[in-house]
């Protein structure tokens, strides 16, 4: 983990679960935490222990998500069976997508990964700890109106959070770069934001990209990450500040879904965040080394039977589907759907649901590192 005075970096997968289990075990009278997904047992130790020392402990567990409603349901009755506080969030939105933790309402972490094995041991992802008194109260005011239902105004800038104020903030953020932006992120999609990126390019700012923009744009010079899974939404705006959060450059997360960033001016955090950036962007130009056959590793060989298998008898795929239908007509105004569009973000969704499954059953079969 990097620090600095004001700011402490977590970087996945690197760093591990060791951050969030030291900042749980350092509570002294509360624990507050927002949870989209979560497998982590360390995790649940760390906060049923917190309890027994005792702390407060207050988890705000989202709804729903893609396909692991029932595992969000067992947590909070064994959250709730540890003597922790359990609040569920609205439905008013598509997804409350935020991963945050506040400790003794002195301590802040935002995320841009969850709390699970596969964001944090196979994916990229950062975390943001600081003790900023503004941040920290902003975000018990967003906790606090999640848990109670109740509506969120944003007060102090710097707290980003979608719908309310993360097109605005995020959008200043782009057009205030001068030399460089450097982005993580899955999906780049929203046309007032592309323009803004154009512009920017257009006045010489250098601009890369690690992720994927479906608005296509010569001018925008774009990535795959190579050996790690991309999950992480970051932006490093002239080597000094940066964004951290959850939320992509995307309509759906700028404007129906709940998640929450954080932008801040930490030159030393933003030189890390430079490094392993440009350490991806790199590493994304060398070619694979051939694999000879007879070296091909058993989880291979495993995969490869999988595929055999599903390709004979294909599960339905009209719940999934149509699921990320309406996602994408909220995305589009209702207009016509780009079928490349929806052929993408249906490749992704059954993707996750493989990951998912693929960790399910090495968890339940002892076949983890």
């Amino acid at each position: 983990m990097r620090s600095e005075a004001k700011v402490k970096l977590i970087i996945q997968p690197p760093d591990g679960i060791a951050p969030l289990v030291r900042a749980i075990d350092r509570a002294k009278s509360r624990v507050e935490i927002a949870i989209f997904r979560f497998d982590r047992v360390e995790i649940e130790k760390a906060l049923a222990n917190a309890v027994t020392r005792g702390v407060s402990v207050h988890a705000l567990i989202a709804h729903t998500n893609r396909g692991g409603e029932q595992n969000l349901r067992k947590l909070e009755l064994r959250l709730l069976a540890a003597g922790a506080t359990v609040a569920r969030t609205a439905d008013d939105l598509i997804r409350y997508h935020g991963k945050y933790m506040i400790i003794d309402r002195r301590e802040l972490l935002v995320l841009s990964f969850n709390f699970t094995h596969l964001d944090i041991d196979y994916s990229r992802g950062f975390g943001v700890i600081t003790r900023n008194r503004k941040l920290v109260q902003e975000a018990v005011k967003l906790f606090e109106a999640d848990t109670e239902r109740q509506s969120y105004a944003a007060g102090a800038p710097g707290l980003v959070v979608s719908p309310v104020n993360a097109r605005a903030q995020l959008a200043k953020f782009i057009r205030g770069a001068r030399k460089e932006l450097l982005i993580y992120d899955p999906e780049i999609s929203d046309a007032a934001i592309v323009r803004d990126l154009e512009e920017r390019s257009r006045a010489g700012v250098e601009i890369k990209i690690i992720g994927r923009l479906t608005r296509g744009s010569s001018q925008l010079p774009v990535k795959k990450l190579s050996g790690l899974r991309l999950h992480t939404r970051t932006i490093v705006r002239d080597g000094r500040r940066a964004f951290i959060g959850s939320q992509s450059l995307r309509e759906l997360e700028l404007g129906s879904r709940r998640e929450v960033g954080i932008i801040f001016h930490e030159p030393k955090i933003a030189a890390s965040l430079s490094k392993t950036f440009l350490e991806d962007w790199n590493a994304a130009d060398r070619p694979r080394e051939a694999v000879e056959i007879d070296k091909v590793p058993p989880a291979t060989k495993v995969a490869k039977r999988v595929a055999k298998a599903v390709a004979k008898e294909m599960p339905a795929v009209s719940p999934v589907l149509e699921v990320v239908v309406r996602e994408l007509a909220v995305e589009t105004g209702g207009t016509e759907l780009d079928r490349k569009a929806l052929e993408d973000t249906v490749k992704d969704a059954v993707k996750e649901a493989v990951q998912e499954a693929v960790q399910n059953v090495v968890e339940q079969n002892g076949l983890s590192h």
